[in-house]
C-alpha cells in the first residue's frame, strides 16, 4: 500500500507529539482542576450521575472515566465523599474531597492518572491530524504540514493537551463544527447536516464557551448578507431562496445537536437524584416530569454558575487586576507562543497584503472553500473579541480555540510563497522552513517542562513576575519536590504549593507550609514554593534572597532557609501579618480546609456551613468598608 508522503510526514510528527506530551505528563502530578474532573468522569460511567461538577459539561471527563472504568478503578459510593452531593452547593465541596479519594486514597495514584489521560493525549493527536487534514485542503501538502508542524510544538497544547480538560477538547469541535458549517453553507444535503450537528454537539458538551461557537455561526452567516460569497445567486428572488435552504438545513443541525446534547445528558444522568424544586417527593408524575428536565436542568444551572463566577482576579507583567483586562491574553500569546509561531503569522499576514495589493482575489484559497475560509477567519475575530472583553483571564488554555484558528490561517502560506516572484519564493521559502524547524527544535529543547514555558520574548524576567496561575504552575511539580527531597534525604518537606489536593500522594514526607509565615523551626530547611506564591497567591519576595533552585523549569523552588529567619516586617524578613495574602483570595486558608475535609470527610457538612459563615461575615465586612 502506497502513502503518500506528506501522510507519512504528518504521522512522523504526530509521533513525536505523543512522546513529548506524553512523556511531560507522565512526569507530572495531578493538577487542580484533574482532581474533580476524573473523580467526577468516573462516577459519570461507573454510576451514570453527574452530582459532581455540572459547571462543565460532561463530554472530556466521560472520555477519562471510561478506561478507569474498565480498569476497575475503584470508588466507594457509600462514602460521605460521594452521599454530600445530592444537591449542588455540597456537591461542588465534595468533588474535590471524592476526586482526592479516587486518585489517592482508593486508587494508586500514578497508574489512576495514565489511564485518565489516556484518552486526553488521544484526543489532542486527533486534533492535530484534524488541522492537518483541513490545512491540506485549505494550502496544500505543505500547508497542512505546516499548520501541524506549528500544532505540534506547541507549548500549550503539549501541556495541557494530555491533561483531563476541556480545552483541547472545545478546540477539536470547534474546527469541526465550523468547517463543517462551510461545508453545509456550500453544499446543505442531510449527510452535511448530520455531519455539523454532531459537531456542534461535541462542542457543546465540552466546554460551555461553545456559546461563542454559536455568535461566531451567527456573525458569519450576517456576513454572507454584508459581503456575499462569490457563489452566491445575484438576483433577489435566487439569493432568498439560496439562503433559505441553508437556514433550514443549519436549523435542522442544530435541533438534532440539541437531541444529542440532551440524550447524553440523560442518559449519564438516570440513577442521578431529581434535585429540581418542587419535583421531587410530590408523586411519580411529577418525578417523571423532573427525569424528563433533568438535563436542561443540569445544562442550564452548569451554564448559570459559569457566568456567576465568570469574573476571577488576573496577574501579569507583576501587576494584580481585580479582573479580566482587554491585552491579557495579546501579551499571553506573546509571552507562551514559540516565536517561530509568531513569526508564521507576521509571514502570512506580510505576504497576503502583498498579494492582495497585487490582485483583487486572494487566490491562495480555492473557490471552493471560500465559505469554509470566511467561517474560520470571522469565528477567529469573535473568540478574540471576547477574550479581550472577557472578566476571566486566567491561563492560555482559555485562548485554546483562537490559538488552534490562528494555526490555521498559516495554511495558505505555501501557496502564497508559489504565487510570489521566484527570488521573493526562494527566500521565503527558506524563512518558512527555518520559522517551522525552529518550533520543533524548540519543543524538543523545552522537554517536558511545557506548562511553565515562556519565549524569549520574556527578556529573562522571572517567570512568576511575567504570569501566574497555569501559565507557572498547576500543582503539576510535586514529583520533582519529591525527587529532590529524596536525593537531599529530607526527613522533613514544607511545601507552599498552588493546590489544594493531598500532597502526600506524591510527596510523603510533605507539610503544609506558608512562605508568608515561617516558624522558628523552620530555619535552615529546605522549603518548596511554589512560583505562583511569590508575588500573585501570597506575598513571599522576601524569600528569594536565599538560596534557591528552580525545579520544573521554574513551576517551584526549592529555598534554603537562613539559620536564623529575621522577624516578620524587618528586612529580609517575610511580610508582616496585615500583609499576607491567602491562596485564590479566599476569606480563609482553602488548603487548610481541604486537607481537614479530606483527611475527615464525615465532618464536609459542618465544615461547609462554616465557610458559608465565614464568607457571608467576609461579605458584610466588605459592604460596610465600602458604605463608609
Amino acid at each position: 500500500m502506497h502513502i503518500r508522503p506528506s501522510v507519512a510526514a504528518a504521522g512522523v510528527l504526530l509521533l513525536l507529539m505523543f512522546f513529548l506530551a506524553g512523556g511531560a505528563a507522565l512526569r507530572e502530578s495531578v493538577t487542580i482542576d484533574e482532581v474533580a474532573h476524573i473523580g467526577a468522569g468516573l462516577s459519570y460511567v461507573q454510576k451514570l450521575d453527574l452530582r459532581f461538577n455540572d459547571e462543565h459539561p460532561p463530554l472530556a471527563k466521560i472520555l477519562a472515566g471510561i478506561p478507569l472504568s474498565l480498569r476497575g478503578t475503584r470508588a466507594d459510593y457509600s462514602s460521605p465523599q460521594w452521599t454530600i452531593g445530592k444537591s449542588f452547593f455540597p456537591a461542588y465541596l465534595g468533588q474535590w474531597v471524592f476526586g482526592d479519594w479516587v486518585l489517592s486514597r482508593w486508587n494508586n495514584p500514578e497508574s489512576t492518572l495514565v489511564w485518565a489521560r489516556f484518552p486526553m493525549l488521544l484526543l489532542t493527536l486527533l486534533l492535530g491530524w484534524v488541522l492537518f487534514v483541513l490545512g491540506r485542503r485549505l494550502g496544500g501538502d505543505w500547508g497542512g504540514l505546516l499548520c501541524l508542524a506549528a500544532y505540534t510544538s506547541m507549548p500549550a497544547f503539549l501541556t495541557f493537551g494530555p491533561l483531563v480538560l476541556t480545552d483541547v477538547a472545545i478546540a477539536l469541535f470547534a474546527v469541526l463544527t465550523l468547517w463543517t458549517l462551510g461545508e453545509l453553507w456550500r453544499n446543505p444535503d442531510r449527510r452535511k447536516t448530520r455531519c455539523f450537528a454532531l459537531a456542534l454537539a461535541g462542542a457543546l458538551l465540552s466546554k460551555f464557551s461553545s456559546g461563542v461557537l454559536c455568535i461566531a455561526i451567527l456573525v458569519f452567516i450576517l456576513s454572507t448578507r454584508w459581503w456575499p460569497l462569490a457563489e452566491q445567486p445575484s438576483t433577489k428572488v435566487e439569493a432568498r431562496a439560496w439562503r433559505k435552504l441553508r437556514w433550514r438545513a443549519l436549523r435542522q443541525g442544530g435541533l438534532l445537536a440539541a437531541a444529542i446534547v440532551y440524550a447524553v445528558y440523560f442518559v449519564f444522568s438516570w440513577n442521578q437524584p431529581v434535585d429540581i424544586p418542587g419535583f421531587a417527593g410530590h408523586g411519580w408524575l411529577l418525578a417523571l416530569a423532573g427525569r424528563l428536565l433533568m438535563p436542561p436542568w443540569l445544562f442550564l444551572r452548569g451554564l448559570a454558575w459559569v457566568l456567576l463566577t465568570a469574573v476571577r482576579p488576573s496577574f501579569l507583567l507583576g501587576h494584580a487586576y481585580p479582573h479580566g483586562v482587554w491585552f491579557y491574553f495579546p501579551v499571553l500569546l506573546v509571552l507562551k507562543s514559540p516565536p517561530g509561531f509568531l513569526g508564521l503569522l507576521v509571514l502570512t499576514l506580510a505576504l497576503a497584503v502583498w498579494r492582495r495589493s497585487k490582485a483583487r482575489t486572494l487566490a491562495a484559497i480555492p473557490v471552493e472553500l471560500a465559505a469554509h475560509w470566511r467561517a474560520i477567519w470571522v469565528s477567529l475575530l469573535v473568540f478574540t473579541g471576547v477574550c479581550l472583553i472577557g472578566t476571566m483571564d486566567i491561563s492560555i488554555r482559555h485562548f485554546s480555540v483562537p490559538l488552534v484558528l490562528l494555526t490555521l490561517l498559516i495554511a495558505p502560506l505555501p501557496r502564497l510563497i508559489q504565487r510570489s516572484k521566484r527570488r521573493m519564493a526562494w527566500t521565503t521559502a527558506v524563512l518558512t522552513a527555518t520559522l517551522a524547524a525552529s518550533c520543533l527544535v524548540s519543543a524538543v529543547r523545552v522537554y517536558p517542562h511545557y506548562l511553565p514555558y515562556v519565549s524569549t520574548l520574556g527578556m529573562q524576567r522571572p517567570l512568576y513576575w511575567l504570569m501566574s496561575d497555569s501559565n507557572v504552575d498547576w500543582n503539576h511539580a510535586l514529583p520533582e519536590v519529591n525527587l529532590f527531597a529524596r536525593q537531599h534525604g529530607l526527613a522533613d518537606v514544607p511545601v507552599d504549593g498552588y493546590g489544594f489536593s493531598d500532597a502526600r500522594a506524591f510527596v510523603p514526607k510533605s507539610r503544609l507550609w506558608d512562605c508568608q509565615a515561617p516558624a522558628d523551626s523552620d530555619a535552615g530547611l529546605w522549603v518548596f514554593v511554589s512560583a505562583n506564591m511569590i508575588l500573585d497567591s501570597h506575598n513571599c519576595a522576601w524569600i528569594m534572597q536565599y538560596p534557591h533552585r528552580q525545579l520544573a523549569g521554574g513551576a517551584m523552588y526549592a529555598i534554603r532557609l537562613p539559620s536564623a529567619i529575621p522577624p516578620a516586617g524587618s528586612p529580609g524578613g517575610p511580610p508582616p501579618p496585615s500583609a499576607r495574602r491567602l491562596f485564590l483570595n479566599a476569606p480563609m486558608e482553602m488548603r487548610v480546609m481541604f486537607r481537614e475535609v479530606t483527611d475527615h470527610p464525615e465532618r464536609m457538612q459542618k465544615t461547609m456551613d462554616d465557610m458559608m459563615a465565614t464568607w457571608q461575615k467576609a461579605q458584610s465586612e466588605a459592604k460596610q468598608k465600602t458604605g463608609q
